[in-house]
């Protein structure tokens, strides 16, 4: 017999309740609103243990995902920010020696911001935390049912985008 988690009893509770229930789609709904908190609360602790708080992480991630190099209203963009708030995200940064602001080659009136070599790391070291997480819960897949997983998440995305759900990052 396949082990029972936390949900299936959950299940159970709420199918003589709601007779209608689908089993299948409450245990489904639950589970992934239940994973996401888990990996959530493992970022979280993640940027607790780098004494990194999360408007920082989420401006090093943003720079990162640039290659490590952006400027300022490009990050503002990204991050969906007014650019003093930016401002103030990179004076902190800068101060914590995780990036650097150095005048652009092309244009003497704007500046670029680049991850330092302790930027990154520390942006590594959270996203190892989580990454490790995430490769222990789906390591319980093989790679044919993980890539079937990834489809068909894939397929429940599409329909709930399509109702609006655009800029979920």
């Amino acid at each position: 017999m396949e082990r029972r988690d936390w949900t299936d009893g959950h299940v159970e509770r709420w199918k003589p309740v709601l007779p209608h229930l689908d089993p299948d789609i409450e245990g489904a709904v639950t589970r992934m609103t239940k994973l996401s908190v888990h990996l959530r609360r493992v970022r979280e602790q993640s940027l607790v243990d780098l004494d990194l708080d999360r408007q920082e992480f989420d401006t090093l991630h943003k720079l990162a995902a640039r290659g490590g190099k952006a400027a300022p209203s490009e990050l503002a963009a990204d991050l969906d920010l007014a650019p003093a708030s930016v401002t103030g995200r990179l004076d902190a940064l800068e101060r914590r020696g995780f990036v650097r602001r150095t005048p652009s080659p092309t244009d003497r009136r704007r500046v670029d911001v680049e991850l330092t070599d302790d930027g990154r790391s520390t942006w590594r070291g959270a996203m190892d935390t989580v990454g490790k997480e995430e490769y222990r819960l789906l390591g319980v897949l093989d790679a044919d049912e993980r890539g079937l997983l990834n489809d068909m998440l894939r397929r429940i995305m599409v329909v709930a985008e399509d109702r609006g759900g655009a800029g979920w990052d």
